[in-house]
């Protein structure tokens, strides 16, 4: 069907190319109008002499009856146009070279005396959506043949009104979908009108096979623009007490709108009141008419220009909506401001007095009277001093603030108090580069309000910050990233090194605007250079002092301070921090505790006068272990003899212990054994590897000195033993007695026999001799007699346990014993701490054992025996002594 319409349109525009320019299309107003159409056949159009215009009157006539010329016909160089009113038509066949006739349209309404068979009521409207062009089609009397069909046809032109013609049509005329209904009328709806250019319309109506023509009409659908109705009606009190009924336009409108609000008195239905607003969504209300006032409704239009009154808003009940107002019935503000709230309060729709209103805080914190101020009889007010941030109580992100009367009954409505902590720390550094300025700052997301926004905004003065920054008229906004951590980062490349950028957080919500204190940054004076380069590290030779040195940063210059840490290389490193004193420089020496361990060195650095960041740390550099001196002294040695009858010798193994780091500083490359006899004979023997050496000992007296060897030199302080034959039959040890601790100490005690020898020295040796293991010694300082081995000692084997004294001159008779013996009562109390751990454990636990015996026994009493009465209470009872044994007779 629709095929068939645009081609039954494009053929009907061909026929009106040349007409149309000089034919006057019939503007659509804002209003309904009387759109009348011509029957057009064959029995009715005949064809009129070139020149002549001809005309038929009377179409609209008592019986619908026309004065035909049967010889009218339509060409392509005629069109037909008509001039009507509300009794008569007038349709002439025009040729493209005569002047046309103006219209002129209908009154709002026609009497019913006046309706006609070929009369339309009409009337065309933009929905409040803007979205849907409407046209609206009503016969005036009902004659709808099942047969009819409605078709709206229009095209679309950028020109103005009055330059429109059909030779400024662009494209292809379009059919509008049109339904009708059973009661004589029907609905045309284009969708998604262009508001601003011109639609060209007319109307085709088919019964059967004959068309029903109407003439050219021409509208701009910003002209007729029927608004929806204003939406959320409600009061408000200013801070003064005025009261407004206020409202929100229901969408956004391409121009400024006009208002009438409707009163209701309680006169009824005529007691309506009109009042016309200008531009203003708010209309005061004096305290006699809001008293005496039920409902109101308000509409709107277009202000400047036409178009239709939309319909009334739903009414709103002035009685319930003035019960308790409050201003403002929001408020955003920020921690550590000061706010104040107004309040009208209605109880049993009677005024309350000012000076009866009390404040209550989320109905758990009523608010002290020395807060209030009486505005008037009326209003009342309160201020809140100093306000903390809001804390959110589950989907609650504000503070309730009620007006109540002073008899504690308060209304169900209340003031919403929003604090936003937007005290924003906002850090800044220039990168080492100095070509670009990073920006952070975080704030907490669970006291964001929902639907809130914030932003950095920033201005830059042309060189430095002033003494006391402030927000500037002027600013940009700077993009900022989310991290992961709810800070966020903002990039500004290129920079000026010595602008001042002034820098604040703008929060940003329905309910206004907040921001936080503004900052101001000169980029170079928030540099954080690149750490230094080049790190070298060592202990120095003789000195032992670690040595760091550098190379500065690049973009610096000397005027640098410097931090060095350092730690021993391992899997946990414990860092110590040193601050270099002597500026400028490029090296340190730090004296360090332990000088034969690898070091792990990073260096940072800073602005001398404090500004800016320190450096990331450096890359690690490694102070290797290397020797520093010769060692200081030689290892402890001990010999075992064991005799060789064959040979007639002895054969002498030496023993000796590595040398710790900080006695060899820091290696020992080899051991010198140096012999001397008694016979002054000497030589030496080096040891690459190990810690024992074997060589037969065959004269009276033989003296060893074992020195340590490294990188530097030779060990200066060394051990000496001597070998005698005559002193090693010596006796100088009377007892020697071994104690058993634990398993991991043994305490040796021992007693001298009187002698002439100066015992510079005593050597221990243990061996367990239940399995082989080597012998174990230590060396003891000669004046003592008592000694603690700490071993690891199973205490049901045997171990062996000697005691050598040693001389200047040689190594007396040694003194073994090989069991144990029960540790007396003063070693016992004097050396197991273990025991002393234990003891009072042990205690704790029998006085809690004795507590729980006594509260169990007092309970096994009660629950046995809390029925068995006592008989000093019974009346018979009385002096009877318990006590004393009676004689049963």
């Amino acid at each position: 069907m629709y095929w068939q319409i645009i081609l039954t349109t494009a053929v009907l525009l061909g026929l009106i190319h040349a007409a149309v320019a000089h034919c006057m299309v019939h503007q659509i107003l804002p209003r309904n109008f009387t759109l009348p159409c011509m029957l057009l056949n064959e029995t009715v159009l005949s064809p009129f002499s070139a020149g002549v215009v001809e005309s038929w009157s009377g179409l609209m006539r008592e019986h619908g009856a026309a004065e035909t010329n049967p010889h009218l016909l339509m060409n392509e160089e005629s069109f037909l146009c008509c001039l009507w009113s509300d009794n008569n038509i007038d349709c002439s066949l025009y040729r493209a070279s005569m002047q046309p006739r103006m219209f002129i349209p209908s009154e709002i309404s026609i009497s019913a005396s006046q309706e006609r068979d070929s009369n339309w009521n009409t009337e065309c409207w933009i929905k409040g959506k803007l979205d849907l062009l409407v046209c609206s089609l009503r016969f005036l009397k009902l004659h709808l043949r099942p047969d009819l069909k409605v078709n709206l046809l229009y095209a679309v032109s950028d020109l103005p009104l009055g330059d429109v013609s059909t030779s400024s049509l662009k494209g292809t005329a379009v059919a509008a979908q049109c339904g009708c209904s059973e009661y004589g009328k029907c609905e045309c709806c284009v969708p998604s009108p262009r508001l601003n250019y011109t639609y060209i319309m007319w109307l085709k109506i088919v019964t059967g096979v004959t068309p029903l023509w109407s003439p050219l009409m021409s509208v701009k659908p910003i002209d007729i623009i029927k608004p929806e109705p204003p939406l959320n009606l409600h009061l408000e009190m200013t801070e003064k007490g005025e009261v407004r009924i206020c409202w929100s336009d229901p969408v956004l409108m391409p121009y400024p709108l006009q208002y009438e609000v409707n009163i209701s008195g309680n006169a009824g239905p005529n007691g309506w009141q009109v009042v016309r607003v200008a531009l203003n969504t708010s209309l005061a209300i004096d305290n006699l008419l809001l008293d005496s006032s039920n409902f109101a409704q308000v509409r709107c239009k277009n202000h400047y220009g036409p178009g239709f009154w939309s319909d009334w808003s739903t009414p709103y009940n002035l009685k319930l909506g003035a019960e308790v107002l409050y201003f403002p019935s929001k408020i955003l503000t920020s921690v550590g401001s000061n706010v104040s709230f107004h309040c009208i309060y209605k109880n049993q729709t009677k005024n309350v007095l000012s000076r009866k209103i009390v404040w209550w805080l989320n109905l758990a914190e009523e608010i002290p009277e020395s807060q209030y101020t009486l505005v008037n009889d009326r209003v009342s007010k309160v201020t809140l001093f100093n306000l903390k941030a809001t804390k959110p109580r589950g989907n609650f992100f504000y503070n309730a603030l009620y007006c109540c009367h002073q008899n504690r009954e308060c209304h169900h409505r209340y003031a919403e108090l929003y604090v936003v902590d937007v005290n924003i720390n906002i850090k800044c550094e220039t990168d080492g580069y100095l070509t670009k300025m990073t920006c952070r700052w975080s704030t907490n997301p669970n006291t964001l309000l929902v639907g809130s926004s914030l932003q950095l905004r920033y201005y830059r003065s042309k060189i430095y910050c002033p003494n006391f920054p402030s927000i500037p008229p002027e600013s940009e906004v700077k993009e900022c990233h989310l991290q992961r951590n709810h800070s966020y980062e903002c990039i500004f490349q290129p920079i000026s090194l010595l602008s001042g950028y002034t820098l604040w957080i703008e929060f940003k919500h329905s309910l206004g605007t907040l921001e936080s204190s503004p900052t101001c940054v000169v980029p170079a004076d928030v540099v954080k250079p690149l750490p230094p380069s080049d790190i070298k590290a060592e202990i120095t030779r003789n000195d032992g002092l670690l040595n760091v040195s550098w190379t500065n940063p690049v973009f610096t210059n000397d005027d640098l301070k410097f931090q060095i840490q350092y730690a021993e290389k391992r899997e946990e490193l414990t860092w110590e921090l040193y601050e270099v004193s002597n500026l400028p420089t490029r090296s340190a020496m730090i004296k360090v505790q332990k000088l034969c361990v690898e070091y792990v060195v990073q260096v940072r650095c800073r602005a001398l006068d404090g500004l800016g960041y320190w450096s990331n740390w450096s890359k690690s550099a490694y102070a290797v272990v290397r020797d520093i001196k010769a060692p200081l002294q030689g290892p402890e040695f001990w010999r075992v003899i064991v005799e060789d009858p064959a040979r007639r010798q002895k054969n002498v193994t030496l023993l000796w212990k590595p040398l710790m780091k900080n006695h060899s500083l820091c290696s020992v490359s080899r051991y010198i054994i140096k012999h001397q006899t008694s016979e002054n004979t000497t030589w030496s023997e080096y040891v690459d590897k190990g810690t024992t050496w074997l060589f037969p000992w065959t004269e009276r007296t033989h003296t060893i000195t074992v020195l340590a060897m490294n990188s530097i030199g030779v060990s200066s302080r060394n051990f000496n033993l001597t070998l005698s034959q005559q002193l090693s039959t010596v006796n100088a040890v009377q007892s020697l007695i071994a104690y058993p601790v634990n398993s991991t100490c043994v305490i040796l005690t021992w007693t001298l026999l009187p002698h002439t020898y100066v015992i510079t020295s005593f050597v221990i040796e243990w061996k367990s001799l239940n399995k082989e293991e080597e012998m174990k010694w230590v060396r003891v300082p000669p004046n003592t007699s008592k000694y603690y081995i700490y071993d690891h000692f199973i205490l049901i084997e045997k171990y062996h346990f000697s005691l050598y004294p040693v001389f200047a001159g040689g190594v007396g008779k040694s003194r073994a014993t090989d069991r144990f013996t029960k540790v007396p009562d003063g070693y016992e109390n004097q050396n197991n701490a273990s025991l002393y751990m234990v003891l009072p454990i042990v205690v704790s636990t029998l006085v809690l054992l004795l507590g729980a015996l006594l509260i169990s026994h007092q309970r096994m009493k009660k629950l046995f025996w809390e029925d068995v009465p006592n008989p000093k209470n019974c009346s018979w009872a009385q002096g009877v002594n318990f006590q004393k044994r009676m004689d049963i007779l």
